[in-house]
């Protein structure tokens, strides 16, 4: 079993790495294996629909998000860890995950997917609702806890004290430990669904 955390936020050591941390502890008692990512300040560009990603199998701008496919493609679940910026994930994440998705295909189904946000004070679930979105377009299974996967602090101090907000990323963690070992089961005794081919429309007649 692996495991690819993405460290969405420009501070590798900040709340965010606070919180994945927090879940790398579970995995490794676990066994599982971790490869945390830090998005940090780099500098990543925006998709462009191009659609050239359909024919090359990667995306036509040559960078960490082709980097991080191979990733992708190797783990059994991803945890994808942002900051709150006006309500809303981390842009330079956002933009990462656009190219990322779109790139990489069909290829995630029944892959394991958690997020998790960290803010000082407010805009956490709705940051939570955009990064599901990712896993709910991709046939992933999101994993839950016993509250929304959120942390609070204004500093990784601030954060280590919301033992409420820790504990449940440590049951998050151990819940996607389970589901990724029952989904491996799954799959060695039933195969994957049946994907069919697929419909897009639209809304003009």
């Amino acid at each position: 079993m692996k495991v690819l955390l993405i460290n969405g936020s420009p501070r590798e050591d900040g709340c965010t790495a606070t919180a994945l941390k927090e879940m790398i502890e579970i995995f490794q008692a676990e066994g599982v294996e971790t490869v945390l990512f830090n998005l940090g300040t780099r500098d990543v560009r925006g998709c462009v629909a191009c659609h050239i990603c359909k024919k090359i199998e990667r995306c036509v701008y040559n960078d960490v998000v082709n980097e991080l496919a191979k990733d992708l493609d190797e783990c059994d679940g991803l945890v994808i860890g942002s900051p709150v910026y006006y309500a809303s994930p981390n842009g330079s994440l956002l933009a990462l995950l656009d190219r990322l998705f779109v790139s990489t295909g069909r290829g995630k189904t029944m892959k394991v997917g958690a997020a998790v946000v960290s803010a000082r004070r407010a805009g956490t679930t709705a940051s939570l609702d955009v990064l599901n979105k990712y896993f709910s377009i991709s046939g992933m299974p999101i994993v839950s806890g016993q509250y929304w996967n959120m942390v609070h602090g204004n500093t990784p101090a601030e954060v280590a004290r919301d033992k409420e907000g820790l504990q449940n990323l440590r049951t998050v963690a151990r819940n996607m430990v389970f589901l990724m070992r029952s989904i491996a089961l799954g799959k060695e005794a039933f195969g994957l669904p049946l994907k069919e081919p697929r419909v897009a429309t639209n809304f003009i007649r």
